[in-house]
């Protein structure tokens, strides 16, 4: 049950990192938005905070690798004392895709 929950929270983390993140700048390029034309600073500021809430919200469940290029940095170095057997690695980058694809798809429909 907890490894679902690991899996679970990079999917979450995943998911609320591209939301948040790609809903900014959406704001900001669509014509038709309150946000137009906002500037680079608030694309900025908009993916900083959406890293921080992405962390915050699940990094005690997971820790937070939310990007398969960090956890497979850290499959290769074993950084942090923890060895990830190759299959840990797969399930982790297989639910960070879909929580991309999941965050991706709900900023389209919005």
């Amino acid at each position: 049950m907890e490894d679902i929950m690991v899996y679970f929270g990079e999917f979450a983390g995943t998911m609320i990192l591209i939301v948040l993140g790609n809903g900014v700048v959406a704001n900001v390029v669509l014509a038709k938005t309150k946000g137009n034309n906002s500037g680079w600073i608030v694309i900025a500021i908009g993916w900083g905070l959406a890293v921080a809430m992405a962390v915050c919200i699940t990094g005690w469940i997971s820790g937070a690798h939310l990007n398969p290029a960090v956890t497979i940095a850290l499959a290769v170095t074993g950084a942090g004392g923890a060895s990830m057997s190759l299959m840990t690695v797969f399930l982790y980058v297989s639910s960070q895709l879909a929580g991309a694809i999941a965050g991706s798809c709900l900023v389209y429909l919005n």
